[in-house]
């Protein structure tokens, strides 16, 4: 075990982020923390590192165990180099053996100069930074904050990769639901307090919770059963005075006291719209250079109504550009943005509006509008506040007090608000948890006029858009037909072709070669059918002894665990036998 967290509790004024809760990591424990936003993920995060205290409960790990942290905002030092805040806590020996490493790590992550003064770096550069420092760390527990966010598709796909190998424990707070897919064993879900623990992937996690909430409905039902007949029998006037009426009313009461399943709070979205007519934004043949730089050339395009556009591209080709050009915040080099008189564009910007960390929630959203008209009725600042889970209480609050997803859920709702038509989302997923991602996503397939999103989250991307902008160095803007999905098999098809050709042509003499097995591959095909069925047999067995397990829950994971090694060992084993019998048949081929 590399690190134990026992009975944390953490009181944050009229919040309880933390219940009494336990967790336990493992070497090669990959775990998911999700939850709604304003739970507390960051701040258990912070303590299960070391930042910050809990008001009860202890974090162990040996003294040997490293852990390395990456908060969700990272503090840095200003006048420092890149490489310099990458090696900020590292003696000159480590750097000087580390430094090659780093600086293909931060090219790998777009930062290309790494005498850079930090202080000139964006929000989404530092970010990055903060995440090769974190790599960088040679650590057993690796403890992550939202590590996706600002990176593009190719460094998702990176890092990802880079994770999967990674043969510590890992910890990490993210919304990419493909990453929790493909990354993570072990879903932890915040909820109230509390830590709900699934052996599972994303996929796995979204049935197991749909079981658990079925079971406490269940009981629930059940529970209110028994109090209504307990309620009638009291009603009727009970003998209170003998033994058998007095437990039963202990009994009652103590069924009565039992507080019902807490129902997840999720954002109920119903915004308005404002008429659209048939004019809506024209692009003719634009071109816009920035420092020297042409981001966009000679770019034409006709919105239309149903638009649901999806824009990707490497960090800095001028993605976040594009969406300010057709929103009219900068104007063309050369070529016109033509915007029809109808068009109320709701512009979620990357940054944000900058919100007064000072003004309360309630003045910020009514000072937009004090009302809204939706489809499902209209709705005063107060309700529409509560729809997007600010309560009566969260209200009063000053902006500065919320949490990174709150801030930005806040902000989305301030867009939507104001009746916008176009909606232009520049990584709308940034920051917002699961949850409110799903409901947003619902939102979109509905909303009456077209939406261009930029975003990484390639699952966004899949269930929202029906075309492909991808915008490349140079100003170039490519369009495909599809979802993110389509779009990355039509980027791989237009690879150029694998160097497979030339040296058949060059070297034509190993055709001449007479095939056959080594002595090696001989005895491993005379053995290998006798090697899947043992492995099969293995597998079975584990299966039927984990059905005979019962509640016995570390014996039920150890052989979870020894079925996954030996179905790993089986895919192995036959990915071999289908080389090995291929050979054979060639061999075959050629001697007859």
């Amino acid at each position: 075990m590399l690190l134990s967290a026992e009975h944390l509790s953490i009181d944050f004024g009229s919040r309880q982020l933390l219940d009494d809760v336990d967790l336990y990591l493992n070497e090669g424990d990959k775990v998911g923390i999700i939850g709604i936003n304003g739970t507390g993920k960051s701040t258990f995060l912070k303590v299960l590192a070391g930042i910050v205290e809990p008001d009860a409960g202890t974090v162990s790990r040996d003294p040997n165990v490293q852990v390395s942290f990456l908060p969700q905002d990272p503090v840095m030092d200003e006048e420092a180099t890149v490489l310099e805040q990458v090696f900020l806590h590292h003696p000159p020996q480590f750097r000087a053996l580390n430094e090659y490493e780093a600086k293909a790590m931060l090219s790998r992550l777009g930062i290309s100069d790494p005498a850079q003064k930090v202080g000139t770096l964006s929000g989404g550069q530092r970010k990055r930074v903060a995440l090769a420092a974190a790599l960088i760390h040679p650590a057993d527990v690796l403890i992550l904050d939202e590590p996706t966010n600002h990176l593009d598709s190719e460094m998702v796909a990176w890092l990802e990769e880079w994770l999967r190998r990674f043969r510590g424990g890992l910890i990490m707070v993210t919304h990419d639901r493909y990453f929790l897919e493909r990354v993570v064993d072990h879903i932890t879900e915040l909820d109230h307090g509390k830590l709900y623990h699934y052996q599972a992937n994303y996929s796995k996690y979204l049935e197991l919770k749909a079981q658990r909430l079925e079971m406490a409905e269940a009981t629930e039902r059940k529970r209110q059963s028994i109090l209504r007949v307990e309620r009638e029998w009291i009603m009727r006037g009970c003998k209170a005075r003998t033994t058998k009426s007095k437990d039963r009313i202990e009994r009652y009461e103590a069924l009565l006291d039992q507080a019902a399943p807490e129902e997840d709070a999720s954002v109920q979205i119903a915004a308005a719209s404002s008429r659209l007519g048939r004019k809506i934004i024209e692009l003719r043949d634009v071109t816009i250079s920035l420092g020297g730089r042409t981001i966009i050339r000679h770019f034409s395009y006709h919105l239309l109504r149903d638009d649901r556009i999806g824009i990707v591209g490497r960090n800095g080709v001028g993605k976040s550009t594009l969406l300010r050009l057709i929103a009219g915040e900068l104007s063309p080099d050369s070529g016109a943005v033509d915007i029809g008189a109808t068009v109320k564009i709701g512009h979620f910007s990357q940054e944000g509006r900058e919100l007064d960390p000072s003004q309360r929630v309630y003045d910020f959203i009514h000072g937009i509008a004090g009302e809204v008209r939706t489809d499902a009725g209209t709705f005063s600042a107060k309700e529409m506040m509560e729809r997007f889970l600010f309560p009566s209480d969260l209200q009063s609050v000053p902006i500065g007090r919320l949490s990174g997803g709150e801030r930005r859920r806040l902000y989305l709702l301030s867009v939507l608000m104001a009746a916008p038509n176009v909606l232009l989302l520049d990584e709308p997923t940034n920051d917002l948890d699961v949850t409110t991602l799903s409901i947003l996503e619902d939102y979109l397939q509905t909303f009456p006029g077209p939406i261009l999103a930029v975003s990484h989250d390639r699952f966004f991307l899949d269930k929202l858009a029906t075309s492909i902008f991808e915008v490349r160095s140079g100003g170039t803007v490519l369009r495909y037909t599809g979802n993110w999905s389509d779009h990355a098999a039509k980027r791989q098809e237009e690879e150029p072709p694998a160097r497979t050709e030339k040296p058949r042509e060059s070297a034509p003499r190993p055709r001449e070669r007479k095939l056959r097995f080594s002595f090696k591959e001989q005895r491993e095909f005379d053995t290998i059918d006798s090697e899947l069925a043992e492995l099969e047999a293995q597998i079975a067995a584990c299966q039927a002894e984990q059905t005979r397990c019962g509640s016995d829950y570390l014996r039920l994971q150890e052989l979870q665990a020894q079925q996954a090694e030996l179905e790993a060992r089986l895919e192995e084993r036959t990915e071999r036998w289908l080389y090995l019998n291929e050979l054979k048949e060639r061999i075959d081929s050629q001697e007859g």
